[in-house]
């Protein structure tokens, strides 16, 4: 439990009392806001632990470990916008672990089932580029332990486990997935173990679930970045397609992409990113709408539905699948 004490011997600031009351879900870890009084002290911060079961805390291990990592090692080293952290520690065999992150009230979660505008896609995919342009085709990243980058291995599990997923998904939603897209979800299943490794010569940070849900819209400035716990290495438009493909209504992504698209090229440009033409970029963009539905039938066929969150991965479906079919996405 976070004490007084504790947390003014971390922040090296005088913590007299502390009060925390619960926000979020809490589905893969638990989350406070923490309300400070003392000297020098932050008046507010949000705190990150893990569920308080000891077999979750082990499934879960390796998102607590990768956040941790993010916010500890590799947030400092690239431009996009995050919360600021003041405290990250885990403990390797229990994966207890401890965030204490800047409080960012009143800044708005996105809303996923609403869509964003193409005003707010273009701050998004410029704060992305910060994400990838700093560490484009950085061999140290290859180095970091607790990094992964697919390989071979992962694809042909990938191909072994992504059908079956498929057609758990399908069959969760018999009358609320229109028949077009469950044919553009089963002509995926040939393609996603080799989609996977593809074009490997191009890699960098990838934060593998950016969308609304995850930012963070200040009254104010740029959206601001949570939840690392999918961080991994691999083609950086893999965020920029699954973001465009399931952020944005269709029309509106038809109407914006190829700007929105070209707007995150010249920030790359302007993070140093070099050798890299925007057609190759258009060309990444369209290769990687795979990353949609990837993400979104391996989290809702193997996680704890709710009514939202059966409602949200309905809405993407329809988005991402007819992206791909506008992009004859699938080889």
């Amino acid at each position: 439990m976070i004490t007084a004490p504790w947390l003014g011997g971390v922040l090296n600031r005088r913590v007299d009392e502390v009060t925390m009351e619960p926000i979020g879900t809490g589905q893969i870890g638990s989350v406070y806001r923490l309300s400070l009084a003392g000297v020098g002290a932050p008046p507010r911060l949000v705190a990150k632990l893990p569920l308080a079961d000891p077999a979750a805390r082990a499934m879960l291990g390796g998102t607590y470990r990768t956040e941790v990592l993010f916010y500890r090692d590799i947030a400092g080293t690239v431009a996009i916008r995050t919360p600021h952290c003041h405290h990250a520690e885990i403990d390797p065999d229990t994966f207890e672990f401890v965030l204490l992150l800047e409080d960012l009230a009143p800044a708005v979660q996105g809303d996923q089932l609403a869509g964003c505008s193409a005003r707010h896609a273009r701050d998004c995919v410029a704060g992305l580029a910060g994400l990838h342009g700093p560490r484009w085709c950085d061999a140290s990243l290859l180095d970091v332990d607790g990094l992964t980058r697919p390989t071979a291995s992962d694809a042909a599990t990938l191909a072994e486990v992504y059908g079956p997923a498929v057609e758990i998904f399908i069959d969760r939603f018999p009358n609320r997935l229109y028949p077009e897209d469950r044919e553009t979800l089963r002509s995926t299943v040939g393609a996603i173990g080799s989609w996977l490794i593809d074009r490997s010569e191009r890699f960098g940070l990838v934060h593998g679930d950016y969308r609304l849900d995850n930012l963070l819209f200040p009254p104010e400035g740029v959206p601001v970045t949570v939840d690392w716990q999918t961080l991994t290495i691999g083609l950086p438009a893999r965020d920029l397609s699954y973001f465009l493909a399931t952020s944005l209504k269709v029309a509106d992504r038809r109407a914006h992409e190829r700007d929105l698209v070209a707007h995150y090229h010249r920030a790359l440009l302007g993070h140093g990113v070099r050798d890299y033409s925007l057609d190759l970029c258009w060309d990444d963009y369209r290769f990687a709408l795979l990353q949609a539905p990837l993400i979104i039938v391996l989290g809702c066929a193997y996680g704890t539905p709710t009514e939202r969150g059966d409602a949200m991965f309905l809405a993407m479906t329809a988005r991402a699948c007819a992206a791909i079919r506008d992009h004859s996405a699938v080889p």
